[in-house]
């Protein structure tokens, strides 16, 4: 008797057809092809290469012994670390009460999609992992174009467009910056006129700030500062702090959404409990901040930043459409030029081409049919971690100071990037 017959049917639609995250198969994928033997280069999954801070990683070893049950909502402390975090960077006036602990920001935005009952209005590109999330729980999903010639940023026009038809129904907004997967942010002007629109239709915003401390130039400014009473901010320890495996998010609330916040507290009470209590207190360190953590933060931008610009450049030479990164350590090349020498070799789709240059190449990464576009638009998320994040930090700090960082420097911190590149140049003309 075959058991799994008569059980798949009662497996949940929504989770029927859906695949396991693209940014997690990709590096799966790419570790067992390691483990066979093959030299990959792995610029699929976003993952920081910087170690995380000495000092934070000595505050896990003295709290390992932690090992009670933590509130729901976080440890006091912690919430009151992070409140003084959003205060101090954005100048807000957030208090402990205001801040949820998750299990990753990953986590909380699922709960959120539960807790809330509205449609998701999500940009065009966007991070996997939101659309299928709100597939799962059964929620609708409105794609909200963007344009290369714009950065692939919404503004607040198209916003306003889907929201007119319907001014009352209940939407969530999620606004990435700096974004994965392009590493463009917006500016002032841009988050002020999103925001006017988000109050108009009195929509939910969720800012999803996981990168906000890797903008390059250390300027990243929360849309909450222009729509406070409607905005959530969102973000953790994975992008700025190496801690992805570490497991920690977090919510920020405005009191107007405190009933938000207590429903969500209530499903993270039945689902995952609490956060891991020796992480919690660790983070506290993290969110604390200090000199060594602003000297950290410091080098690993200035790191970005010339790897980044690097990367960016030696596309652009190959001919692909490419938008220079603000943030974050990714670009979405568009490789259009090559549709028809492509297209000779059955390569249509950015899947296929994906697939066939890591075939053909070792390079590992994403189709931007990942992100939201359509299969025959020919760009790809490549994310530039494949690199030694402390012997980088230790080269910028040390050898190169405070001097300009440049090709030598990427040359010496980050072969693996520049090999990447000569490969990928070097198939493309091949073609």
């Amino acid at each position: 008797m075959d058991i799994t017959k008569n059980h798949r049917y009662a497996i949940n639609l929504n989770v029927r057809g859906i695949q396991p995250s693209a940014t997690l198969r990709i590096n799966e994928l790419s570790n067992q092809l390691r483990a066979e033997g093959k030299d990959i280069i792995k610029l699929g999954l976003g993952q920081s290469p910087f170690p995380v801070p000495e000092r934070v990683v000595a505050a896990l070893q003295a709290h390992a012994h932690e090992k009670d049950y933590l509130p729901v909502k976080g440890l006091k402390a912690l919430r009151e670390s992070i409140a003084g975090y959003i205060n101090r960077t954005e100048r807000m006036r957030c208090t402990w009460e205001d801040v949820l602990i998750g299990p990753g920001s990953k986590e909380l935005l699922f709960i959120l999609q539960l807790a809330y009952y509205g449609d998701l209005l999500i940009p065009r590109p966007s991070w996997v992992s939101y659309a299928p999330q709100a597939r799962i729980i059964g929620r609708s999903v409105h794609w909200l174009p963007t344009h290369a010639e714009n950065n692939w940023q919404l503004t607040a026009e198209e916003l306003d467009i889907i929201c007119r038809d319907d001014p009352s129904r209940p939407r969530i907004l999620i606004l990435n910056y700096p974004s994965n997967p392009t590493g463009c942010t917006y500016a002032d002007d841009q988050l002020l006129a999103i925001a006017n629109v988000a109050r108009k239709y009195n929509l939910i915003l969720l800012s999803d700030e996981i990168y906000g401390e890797v903008h390059f130039e250390g300027r990243h400014k929360s849309i909450a500062r222009y729509y406070p009473e409607g905005t959530i901010i969102s973000t953790g320890m994975s992008k700025w702090l190496g801690a992805g495996g570490w497991r920690l998010g977090t919510f920020i609330f405005p009191a107007e959404l405190r009933p938000l916040q207590e429903a969500m507290a209530i499903i993270a009470s039945e689902t995952f409990t609490a956060t891991s209590a020796p992480i919690q207190y660790a983070a506290v360190t993290a969110f604390d901040g200090g000199e060594d953590i602003d000297a950290y933060l410091h080098q690993s931008r200035r790191v970005l930043k010339v790897v980044g610009e690097y990367i960016h450049r030696r596309l652009t030479e190959m001919k692909a459409e490419v938008q220079k990164p603000e943030g974050a350590f990714y670009l979405l090349p568009d490789f259009s030029h090559y549709r028809d020498a492509l297209a000779a070799r059955d390569i249509k789709t950015s899947q296929a081409f994906c697939q066939q240059l890591l075939a053909d190449t070792g390079i590992a990464i994403l189709p931007g049919s990942d992100f939201g576009f359509v299969p025959d638009q020919l760009n790809a998320r490549l994310a530039f971690v494949d690199f030694d994040g402390t012997a980088a930090l230790a080269l910028a700090g040390g050898e190169y100071g405070d001097q300009l960082l440049d090709d030598r420097f990427v040359a010496e911190a980050a072969p693996r990037i520049v090999l990447a590149m000569d490969k990928l140049d070097a198939w493309l003309r091949g073609l």
